[in-house]
């Protein structure tokens, strides 16, 4: 299958185009840079330069491939309002390319606020719809599609999809307990949050991508819920700091943006998308990751 991959270069994406290409498919990737160029380019991806906001090079990209993966999204923090509404066009575009044609599009998401208290399934419906909630309701929206044959998928993914170079959530805590001298968590610290090693998650959305059917929601997670409280601890292990609950009036200041985020409970399960796709999950646990030096070099070593 050949295969369009925006965030071709990113965290997720550069770890799903080496899986994608392992298993034997071709990919073309979207890249803003030279630098991402390049990377894909020694690869063997085939380039198309452009961003989010590129709306020819999004539909080109499309109109050329087998199956999209949509995986890129600005994460700009501060502007939601620009983030969500790029995201939800972005969507719209890939889809039209490939209305009628029962290929595959694959949307990232999360699984923030899915379920309240309790972990949430594939069965959860996201609750973003319409172009001012999260990610511009994009899930929902790629969904629309499906009467007009496109086989979307909804690919979830957990709060923190770790491994060695990862620049996401965990790291930004680590960076906090760096900045501050303590690591911390928000309140008691009983919020949990799900995991799932980088290559896991990547051979989950090359799964979804050849398996699974029109409307399916994927769960990318290998962990349910792992206390933030287990996660400081982890974290002020290896720094040799402190661990302490931070106020919940005070998380903001604490840890910056992702202050908001740590204080969540997000926690998810992912039995019904194992047994759709044969999928399970081989990558070493969150804990382990931070113990054995992914976002710090080991004390001691």
């Amino acid at each position: 299958m050949h295969v369009f991959v925006t965030g071709a270069s990113g965290w997720i994406g550069s770890h799903t185009v080496d899986d994608l290409l392992a298993a034997g498919h071709s990919v073309t990737g979207l890249a803003r840079s030279d630098a991402s160029a390049d990377a894909l380019a020694a690869k063997g991806v085939t380039v198309i330069r452009g961003d989010l906001d590129d709306l020819d090079a999004l539909h080109r990209g499309a109109s050329g491939a087998e199956g999209v993966l949509h995986l890129a999204n600005k994460h700009d923090w501060a502007d939601p309002v620009s983030t969500n509404a790029t995201e939800r066009a972005a969507v719209e575009t890939l889809a039209s390319a490939l209305v009628g044609s029962d290929r595959p599009l694959v949307v990232a998401s999360g699984i923030a606020a899915l379920a309240d208290g309790r972990p949430a399934t594939e069965r959860d419906p996201s609750p973003f719809t319409g172009p001012d909630s999260m990610r511009g309701g994009s899930e929902n929206r790629g969904f629309d599609f499906v009467d007009q044959g496109v086989r979307t998928i909804a690919a979830r993914f957990s709060p923190t999809t770790h491994g060695t170079g990862d620049h996401g959530f965990i790291a930004a805590i680590v960076a906090a307990a760096q900045r501050t001298g303590v690591s911390g968590y928000v309140g008691d610290g009983s919020n949990r949050w799900a995991a799932v090693h980088v290559t896991d998650a990547a051979r989950m959305v090359r799964l979804g991508l050849e398996q699974a059917p029109a409307g399916s929601r994927l769960h990318a997670v290998a962990e349910t819920g792992i206390p933030s409280r287990d996660i400081a601890e982890a974290i002020g292990a290896g720094l040799g700091l402190p661990v302490t609950s931070i106020d919940p009036a005070d998380a903001e200041e604490h840890f910056g943006f992702i202050g908001r985020f740590f204080a969540m409970d997000m926690s998810a399960t992912s039995e019904a998308t194992r047994e759709l796709l044969g999928w399970e999950p081989t990558g070493v646990g969150l804990l382990e990751d931070i113990a054995g030096g992914a976002y710090f070099p080991v004390r001691g070593a």
